[in-house]
């Protein structure tokens, strides 16, 4: 939960510069912040490092960095609440792959009923913003089954803040050609690192912490958590009000949470 607020703060933050800032640019910045933030207090990552391990800190980094690029895009056009609810999509099928008992498998079901009724969004003119979010999902994806391997190395927030390094590097050709009026304004510049902070820096490293002690299947399904938790900000921060076919999609998911079969061993993340 602290994640998901954490995340979605910084998305609210986000969308109030989209008038001024390019979507991908802000993107860019917030990549950027989050590096400098972990690398600020992150231990030992400049040294130790093995072939494999580089390897799937960038690719951790990349799909990253794409799926925040593709999001920005994507609630550029989309609500909100409704944009991450779409979004789902990629946790929900990392879930359905380690579903394994039928209390799970109702957990699940109940999840993505909850997380359809959130994403009820007519096509229209957000065909592009629909294309956007599906490729967030895909990336979303990526970032938990990569996620979950670099968490197990052991060695902290070091391959976070290395991924996020290289994923900074690999936005430049998209974020860097509009990022003109940041660099002109102390202001926007920190609200643009600010957003990579809350996001990246304070939501992705409570995910390291946590794909640590719980398998990928949980995790996975504990994300359902975050589409409600990005109704409620853009609610209260983006006055984006809620429907009553909104709050039923609401329950739908708290009941999937809540459904879901413990694991009997904690503190051994399932491989990714």
């Amino acid at each position: 939960m602290l994640s998901a607020v954490s995340q979605y703060v910084g998305a609210a933050i986000a969308v109030s510069l989209f008038d001024e800032v390019e979507p991908q640019t802000v993107a860019w910045f917030r990549v950027i912040g989050a590096a400098l933030a972990l690398l600020a207090v992150a231990r030992g990552v400049h040294r130790g490092w093995t072939r494999g391990q580089l390897i799937g800190a960038a690719i951790f980094g990349v799909a990253t960095a794409l799926m925040n690029m593709f999001f920005y895009l994507a609630i550029d056009r989309i609500d909100l609440g409704k944009g991450v609810a779409i979004e789902f999509l990629g946790p929900i099928a990392v879930a359905a792959a380690m579903t394994r008992t039928s209390r799970n498998a109702g957990a699940l079901v109940l999840a993505v009923g909850g997380v359809a009724t959130l994403g009820g969004v007519e096509i229209g003119d957000n065909v592009l913003g629909l294309v956007f979010v599906l490729a967030a999902s895909a990336m979303w994806a990526a970032y938990i089954v990569a996620g979950s391997r670099i968490a197990q190395l052991g060695r902290g927030l070091g391959p976070l803040a290395l991924g996020l390094s290289i994923g900074a590097l690999a936005l430049t050709p998209f974020g860097a050609p509009w990022s003109g009026p940041v660099w002109a304004s102390p202001a926007l510049l920190a609200l643009c690192l600010l957003t990579g902070v809350f996001s990246n820096a304070i939501g992705y490293g409570i995910d390291q912490f946590v794909l640590r002690r719980i398998p990928i299947r949980r995790f996975s399904l504990l994300l359902a958590l975050l589409p409600v938790t990005a109704l409620a900000v853009g609610w209260v921060a983006l006055d984006q009000r809620p429907s009553i076919l909104d709050l039923v999609g609401i329950s739908l998911v708290l009941a999937g949470v809540a459904l879901q079969e413990r694991d009997e061993i904690v503190g051994v993340a399932e491989p990714g």
